[in-house]
C-alpha cells in the first residue's frame, strides 16, 4: 500500500514537472513574440522618423501635401500603441511615403548628391534591414509556438490552457522587396 502511494506522489510529481515545463516554454514563446513584435514596432517608428527628417529634406525641391507629414506624424505616434494588423497597414503606409520619397530625391540631382541626404538613406537601408531581421525572429518564434499547439505531448497542455494559434506578420507581398537606396 506505501509502495503504491509512492509511486502515484511520483507521478503526480512527474506530471507537475512535465507541465510546469511545458507551460513556461509556451510563456517563454509568448514573451519573446510580444519582445519581437516590441523591436519591431522600435523600427517601424525608427523608420518614421527617417522618412520626417527625409521628408523635411525634399520638401524645398518638391511639392508635398500638408497631408503628408500630418500622416507620417500620426503614425509615429501610434506605432508603440499598435496591434499586429495595424503594424503591417503603418508598414505598408511608410514604405508608400519612402517609395515617393525616392523618387522625388531622385527627380533632383543636387539633393540627391547631398552628404546629409545620402546619410540619411544610409540610415533608412540599415534600418529597412533591421525590421525584416526582427520580423524574422518574430515569424520564427511564433512558428515554434504554433507547431508547439499541434505536438504532443505540448498540445495537451496547450488545449488544458486554451492557447490559440497566433498569426505570423506578412506584409503585402508589393513590400517584401526592400527599397533600392544603394544608387542614391
Amino acid at each position: 500500500m506505501a509502495v503504491t502511494l509512492i509511486l502515484i506522489a511520483i507521478i503526480l510529481i512527474l506530471t507537475l514537472i512535465w507541465f510546469v515545463t511545458i507551460y513556461n516554454r509556451f510563456q517563454v514563446l509568448i514573451n519573446g513574440a510580444e519582445a519581437a513584435q516590441g523591436q519591431i514596432k522600435v523600427g517601424l517608428k525608427k523608420r518614421l522618423d527617417m522618412i520626417t527628417q527625409l521628408y523635411e529634406l525634399v520638401k524645398s525641391y518638391a511639392k508635398f501635401e500638408r497631408t503628408t507629414l500630418q500622416e507620417i506624424t500620426k503614425m509615429r505616434t501610434s506605432v508603440m500603441q499598435s496591434n499586429l494588423e495595424e503594424i503591417k497597414n503603418i508598414e505598408a503606409k511608410s514604405r508608400n511615403f519612402l517609395k515617393g520619397l525616392l523618387v522625388a530625391v531622385e527627380n533632383y540631382p543636387n539633393l540627391k548628391t547631398s552628404e546629409t541626404v545620402k546619410k540619411l538613406m544610409n540610415s533608412i537601408s540599415s534600418v529597412e534591414d533591421e525590421i525584416a531581421r526582427l520580423r524574422y525572429t518574430y515569424n520564427n518564434i511564433i512558428q515554434e509556438y504554433n507547431t508547439k499547439l499541434k505536438t504532443l505531448p505540448a498540445s495537451i497542455v496547450a488545449g488544458l490552457l486554451h492557447l490559440k494559434k497566433k498569426p505570423y506578420l506578412e506584409f503585402e507581398q508589393s513590400i517584401n522587396v526592400k527599397p533600392n537606396l544603394k544608387g542614391m
